[in-house]
């Protein structure tokens, strides 16, 4: 947590554990300069009081309220901006320095903290969309609603239309459809069946000025990650007239509620989400009955104001879910705390496709491009006469000569123009084919292009673009290469948890890599892909809605199922991809962990989140046992018997080894550590539960010696 620059930070007595649970700096980018924006005399200010909101069932409204007035008229602050009553019980207040040192003089505070804007966890590509058949799954999450906190809605895309065959009406969503600049109140339909947005934190005059003040989505990103979880199934897609195949999200019959309190700035490096808004947002969207709450924006440090306000939603059985991030490798993973569900990402699940130079070498990179073959051509040599070498090579707009390009296989170089520009720009020279080629380090990517295409890394486009330029004459080969199931690894720049908090994080990991979703057509595009763990975010509430659709189980349970159903994936440990993927199927394990709602409050007033039953473990050398206990959620009696696996240099026992459990019954076991203690050594593997009847629990546990 961060307070304002040379002023204080209080958080109440839960100090130790928010240091204990630092889950690093943001998730994405650096934080958002001032530079250009109007200043406000004292800033926004983030008052959370002790005990919870009414969303645990302990307290009321009227209560609540009683408790922020005094605490109001004790420091002289009348209305402040913002109340939170539901999710948590607390306030946003502009304070001045004596309002700030009067507050911290008051009991029962639990987390004073500066506003902050916060980026998202991903970044949406407007110009790239990849050849589309996303999801083949033509139902799932009837009756589930999944409120998404990010930059709004945009409902006029086919795939967040009101649609026949979206089954059951959710029973328990009571949210309201919010009017405001271009959405009235019949905006909301029976897909998107709730919208509200916050703009104070962030400020109304901050925002750019083709930004919409009300729930509509300019930037894309909201769109995007609502079309991934629960778009409509077999929506065609279009790009630039071309047919793309068809699209569908994870849960097609799941409803959305948008909760925009993300925002764009004048600046596009100054957009991001303020704490207060995304805040204000929880709160709504638990008061509102949400089942499922996607969250792809960074999670601050500690116990945070946000993550006290995902316990309370938590509290109210919402399956929570957020985004780990994507960090250097200095930061932890966001949204540290045990009651969400962190989701990293995995790559190398794209399409790829395949270079091969006849009598030469052969390189594989992002792709799915029809057979093609001819003479290749760099672009720098095939500059028109008007262009410069630079804008040739980057194949800028008319700056490529067609008498030295057609039927040839031009070598592009990025940067300078979108990526898809440059392939168009090869087709109205009469190009054949193209090769992309990165000039610095950075992502592959599978797009729609005017052309056959395969975009490779530095290190191929160098090796290709020195061949080419010894051997004129050299012809290529272009085709498709298959994605094996052994392809999928962690991200590279997916954030990992951090070994000195008390939980294992992320979670698990997911398919973040060139993901396709829908976009506003203010964005001038219908479709687009993002990357990140945005995306993967948006998969991961998707399944959780599709569970939720099927079987009325706590929020917890969900959540459990989830990860321990993840596969094995390359990574470099277990705090790098938790339990393994998601690979977008609907969970198969038959075991579940379950929390009591009481259980997520007093094991924070204990200092003692490491002993929660949740499916994972992250033991240091202090520790050297655990239990959990285990729940069989199928509908048959079973047995189940469980393996340690995967340790390097301790030796790791479960006891008992085997269980017969009805269907609803339960079974604790205990796990015993016992090797060498090295200090800052990482240590881990997991453990197995295998059901008679099938179904595999991965429970991945990290020793931290």
């Amino acid at each position: 947590m961060q307070g304002r620059p040379g002023g204080r930070t209080v958080v109440g007595g839960v100090l130790a554990l928010a240091l204990a649970l630092a889950a690093g700096a943001p998730a994405v980018g650096d934080e958002p300069s001032p530079a250009g924006t109007p200043e406000r005399a004292d800033p926004l200010t983030l008052v959370t009081l002790q005990g919870p909101g009414t969303s645990a069932g302990t307290r009321t409204t009227d209560e609540l309220l009683a408790r922020q007035d005094r605490v109001l008229a004790a420091v002289g602050v009348g209305e402040p901006v913002y109340r939170w009553t539901t999710a948590l019980n607390g306030f946003a207040a502009h304070l001045d320095d004596d309002q700030l040192a009067a507050l911290e003089q008051q009991p029962g505070i639990a987390v004073i903290e500066t506003d902050e804007v916060r980026p998202l966890a991903a970044r949406t590509g407007l110009p790239a969309v990849r050849a589309a058949a996303t999801s083949p799954r033509l139902r799932g999450g009837a009756g589930v609603v999944i409120g998404v906190v990010d930059s709004g809605i945009a409902p006029d895309s086919p795939a967040l239309a009101d649609v026949p065959g979206l089954g059951a009406t959710p029973d328990r969503f009571a949210g309201d459809c919010v009017e405001g600049e271009d959405w009235g109140a019949d905006a909301c339909t029976r897909k998107v069946v709730g919208a509200r947005w916050f703009v104070d934190g962030f400020g109304a005059d901050r925002i750019r000025s083709s930004e919409t003040l009300s729930a509509l989505d300019d930037l894309g990103h909201g769109t995007q990650v609502a079309s991934v979880a629960a778009g409509n199934a077999g929506v065609s897609v279009r790009v630039d007239r071309r047919d793309a195949g068809r699209f569908g999200g994870v849960a097609p019959q799941a409803r959305l509620a948008a909760y925009k309190a993300c925002w764009g700035a004048p600046d596009p490096a100054d957009d991001g989400c303020s704490t207060a808004d995304v805040v204000s947002a929880v709160d709504a969207a638990v008061s509102d009955g949400v089942d499922v709450l996607n969250l792809a924006v960074a999670g601050g440090e500690g116990v945070d104001t946000l993550q006290r306000a995902l316990l309370g939603a938590a509290e109210a059985d919402v399956v929570v879910v957020g985004a780990a991030g994507n960090s250097s490798r200095s930061a932890f993973a966001s949204h540290a705390a045990p009651w969400v569900t962190t989701v990293g990402t995995t790559v190398g699940r794209t399409a790829r496709g395949r270079v091969t130079v006849v009598g030469g070498p052969s390189f594989t990179g992002g792709g799915r491009p029809d057979a093609a073959r001819g003479r290749a051509v760099l672009a720098r040599d095939a500059a028109g006469d008007a262009a410069s070498v630079r804008a040739a090579a980057q194949c800028r707009p008319g700056a490529l000569d067609p008498r030295r390009v057609a039927d040839r296989v031009v070598v592009c170089v990025r940067g300078g123009v979108g990526r898809i520009d440059k392939s168009e720009t090869v087709a109205r020279a009469g190009g054949r084919a193209m090769v992309l080629v990165n000039r610095h380090p950075g992502s592959v990517t599978a797009d729609l292009h005017s052309v056959p295409t395969v975009h490779l890394t530095v290190a191929d486009g160098r090796r290709l673009t020195r061949w080419v330029a010894r051997h004129p004459d050299a012809r290529v080969r272009l085709g498709r290469v298959a994605a094996g199931p052994g392809a999928r690894r962690t991200a590279p720049w997916s954030a990992s948890g951090d070994p000195r908090g008390p939980v294992l994080k992320p979670d698990a990991v997911a398919d973040g890599d060139a993901v396709l979703g829908a976009l506003p057509a203010s964005t001038g595009r219908s479709w687009g892909v993002f990357s990140g763990s945005s995306a993967a975010t948006a998969r991961t509430s998707g399944l959780a809605a599709l569970v939720l659709g099927e079987r009325d189980l706590p929020a917890a349970v969900v959540r459990s199922l989830l990860t321990t159903s993840a596969v094995p994936v390359r990574a470099s440990s277990a705090l790098a991809r938790g339990a393994g993927a998601l690979t977008g199927r609907p969970p198969t394990a038959h075991l579940g962990f379950d929390v009591p709602v009481a259980a997520w409050r007093r094991a924070l007033r204990q200092h003692d989140l490491a002993s929660l039953n949740i499916p994972s473990l992250l033991l240091t050398s202090r520790q050297t046992t655990a239990v959990r206990t285990v729940t069989n959620v199928s509908d048959r009696a079973e047995y189940f018997s469980v393996t340690a696996r995967g340790f390097a240099s301790h030796r790791v026992t479960v006891q008992p080894l085997a269980v017969r459990l009805a269907p609803g019954q339960s079974a604790d076991f205990t796990v015993t550590v016992t090797g060498p203690r090295s200090p800052g050594r990482l240590d881990d593997g997991e453990l197995v539960w295998l059901g008679a009847r099938g179904g595999v629990t991965r429970v991945p546990v990290a020793l931290v010696r």
